[in-house]
């Protein structure tokens, strides 16, 4: 099977373990993924997927040392 090269809101979502409200929140909050639209639909790439996972583990990390 082929791997995909984007994910709809969607597939991203559930790729993801995430709801859609928890995506448009953190889109929101200018911290979700970067996205492209063509026409009407809103795309995620592959490589934007995996930059937003790094970002989100960077930031958990950065939270967890200002913790401590």
């Amino acid at each position: 099977m082929e791997q995909q090269d984007v994910y709809d809101i969607e597939q991203f979502c559930d790729r993801h373990r995430i709801s859609k409200s928890t995506y448009f929140n953190l889109q929101k909050a200018g911290v979700g993924p970067r996205v492209m639209h063509v026409g009407k639909r809103v795309l995620i790439t592959k490589e934007a997927a995996a930059d937003w996972r790094r970002a989100r583990e960077q930031a958990t990390a950065t939270e967890a040392e200002a913790a401590a």
